[in-house]
């Protein structure tokens, strides 16, 4: 035991004598301080865990395995028309000719200050133009009602943001689609799927988010009276401003929701996941005393507004429809003569 003892001493006298920076003492010390460095470190990571598990509002945050999403009375969220529950998506509307689909949170939101990542897709047999409609993302209000508004209805209350995929009014091609916009509802405005919701529209972008090869998200972040509206479709893993407004007034207690429809054109439309983190943003005293707001408004809201004018006809149009209607002159003038005709001949007939 003694000779082992003392050949171990004679081993670590011969690994300072070769390495004379470092004697024995300050190598314990820096084991030491090895440990508590990883002890540190594992403290602040555990730290920012619990911080992002806090983050994130998982009441609020729609993801897999979608767990309290359904009819029971302990669900979180509500499904509504189509919309099915598979291991990887909410599918809310299928590849089928008019259709509509939702999911619907039973929670509503008391955050002001929040931030929205959406994971979805939309994907179909149909080709470029020729499938429909899109999907539409809610915080609104009303919850669980059917309507014209991808599914949703019209003059509702609240925040809308949809990724319309049909252009209806894009005669002049000055956007692609798929194109992403938003609308702030106050309970009267009505959406104008004629001129894809430009009359109302506050902001948006296009984004080729329809049979995309990579995972397609948008992320709506709501802040001191400011919305922004971000995208990420081009698989850069890069958010991509989309619009911005501010002087932009949210009220607190509204319901998240997704929802969807099909017309005579169709598409999958999915939901992956909808996750919402709270915000924690420093306030003066002021913005902490703000009044309530009661009903959804932004400043200079007449700076959105576009007047949209009907189109007139082309000179192709108005050459088939000349055409038309001289053809439909020339039969009723021969229906006209033989009617005609036929009474001058009954009324000769009489006089025999």
């Amino acid at each position: 035991m003694v000779a082992t003892v003392t050949s171990n001493l004679s081993r670590y006298r011969s690994f300072s004598s070769l390495y004379p920076m470092f004697p024995l003492k300050n190598l314990r010390k820096l084991a030491c301080l090895f440990a508590v460095a990883c002890v540190l470190v594992g403290r602040s990571l555990a730290d920012e865990q619990d911080f992002m598990e806090d983050f994130l509002k998982r009441e609020y945050s729609l993801a897999k395995p979608y767990r309290g999403l359904g009819f029971s009375s302990s669900s979180q969220w509500d499904l509504m028309g189509t919309a099915v529950v598979t291991p990887d998506h909410v599918r809310l509307t299928p590849d089928v000719q008019s259709r509509q689909g939702a999911v619907w949170s039973r929670v509503p939101l008391y955050l002001q200050d929040w931030e929205l990542k959406v994971h979805f897709k939309i994907h179909g047999q149909g080709k470029k133009n020729l499938n429909g409609d899109g999907l539409g993302i809610w915080l609104t209000k009303e919850r669980m009602q059917n309507g014209p508004v991808f599914g949703n209805m019209n003059q509702f209350t609240g925040l809308g943001i949809f990724v319309d995929t049909y252009p209806n009014a894009d005669k002049n091609h000055d956007r692609g689609f798929p194109f992403i916009s938003m609308m702030l509802g106050n309970g009267t405005l009505s959406y104008n799927h004629d001129y894809d919701g430009r009359t109302t529209e506050l902001g948006g972008c296009t984004a080729m988010a329809r049979n995309a090869a990579y995972d397609t998200f948008l992320l709506v972040r709501y802040s001191k009276k400011r919305l922004t509206l971000m995208v990420n479709v081009d698989g850069k893993q890069e958010w991509k401003d989309c619009a911005d407004i501010t002087g932009l007034r949210l009220p607190i207690g509204y319901f998240l929701g997704a929802s969807s429809a099909t017309g005579d054109l169709s598409d999958n439309h999915d939901i992956i996941s909808m996750k919402l983190y709270q915000l924690k943003v420093d306030k003066s005293p002021e913005e902490e005393e703000e009044e309530e707001v009661l009903i959804p408004s932004v400043d200079n809201m007449e700076q959105f507004q576009v007047e949209v004018q009907e189109e007139g006809m082309s000179g192709l149009q108005f050459f088939f429809t000349l055409l038309f209607s001289i053809l439909g002159l020339g039969v009723l003038a021969v229906i006209g003569l033989i009617v005609y005709g036929r009474w001058k001949e009954n009324r000769r007939k009489r006089f025999y």
